[in-house]
């Protein structure tokens, strides 16, 4: 005889499929989250933000960058008198605040002799309008509206930009500045490594250090391992794989001049990833894009993200 389905049976079965059918969803669900934070593409890495079309290291370049569909921007971190993380690039404020002029005698104008109180009162957006440095202003590029935006912007400290950053669901590299003494090195590490931990952001999806001083991220590592880092160079590293497993870091962020394409794209079958700086020529892009970098450092991530879509 054959088996008769009672309407128990069917009603057994239909719930257990139910089941499979919700865990099958939730795992794609889960999946696909992760999935949207790695795109398939070469990554646009917005250079300082957008710093084509804003002032470079705000929140202002920051929100450009998001807005013309950078995949995540690169900042620099620096150590103010009283300990603080300040997102600046140089080792002075001369540059893009106007400390000589509300610090007149404060020369050399260090960020690490200024609080981040004081550094907190400077512009550091102004300096952008009156230099057009990319000349986006003289293009038309720019609107009136965003440069008036600019006059007054502050420097934000690493925690704002970090903040920025998670509240958007995006991405940023962190880039730790080397520090003028020891004691700054490891405040820079370790201040760093424990804000990224404090906001839940050291999973590994949104937050990557990167640096120059390869030492730094050997502490990262030591601190926190899932954090994934990035060592930046301007020069040729010998048995570059053997070197980055050693430092425990995820891929090498080299200057565009310092390996050809041939031998990146050698490297990179030897499982090496090239996240290449600083690159605004149009031909340069397509020639990194055909190789297969992961990710372009760029400070006119507009332009890198018409060419991906096209």
């Amino acid at each position: 005889m054959k088996p008769t389905l009672t309407h128990t049976h069917i009603t057994i079965a239909v719930f257990l499929m139910i089941l499979i059918v919700t865990a099958c969803s939730s795992h794609l669900t889960e999946s696909q989250e992760e999935m949207d934070m790695v795109p398939s593409h070469t990554l646009i890495i917005a250079h300082r933000g957008a710093r084509s079309l804003a002032p470079e290291n705000t929140l202002a370049s920051a929100q450009k960058a998001l807005q013309v569909g950078a995949d995540l921007w690169e900042l620099d971190v620096a150590v103010t008198a009283d300990n603080e993380l300040v997102v600046m690039h140089d080792d002075t404020l001369e540059r893009t605040c106007n400390a000589l002029d509300v610090f007149p005698d404060r020369d050399p104008w260090n960020v690490w002799d200024f609080t981040l109180a004081e550094i907190q009162t400077l512009d550091c957006g102004s300096w952008f309008n009156q230099q057009d440095p990319f000349e986006q202003i003289k293009a038309g590029n720019i609107s009136q509206d965003d440069q008036q935006s600019y006059i007054g912007e502050p420097a934000p400290t690493l925690q704002e930009a970090l903040e920025f950053t998670r509240d958007n669901n995006w991405r940023v590299n962190v880039e730790l500045k080397k520090q003028p003494n020891a004691e700054l090195d490891q405040v820079i590490v370790q201040k760093t490594v424990k804000l990224i931990e404090s906001l839940g952001m050291d999973t590994g999806g949104q937050v990557v250090i990167s640096s120059f001083h390869h030492d730094y991220l050997r502490t990262v590592k030591g601190l926190n391992p899932a954090i994934p880092t990035q060592a930046i160079t301007k020069n040729i590293i010998r048995d570059l794989p053997a070197y980055l497993a050693d430092l425990g870091a995820e891929a090498v962020n080299p200057k565009i001049t310092v390996w050809n394409f041939k031998s990146i794209a050698k490297l990179q079958e030897q499982g090496v990833d090239f996240n290449v700086w600083t690159v605004n020529d149009e031909l340069e892009m397509k020639a990194l894009i055909n190789t297969g970098v992961q990710g372009i450092i760029t400070d006119f991530p507009q332009l890198l993200k018409k060419m991906l879509d096209e």
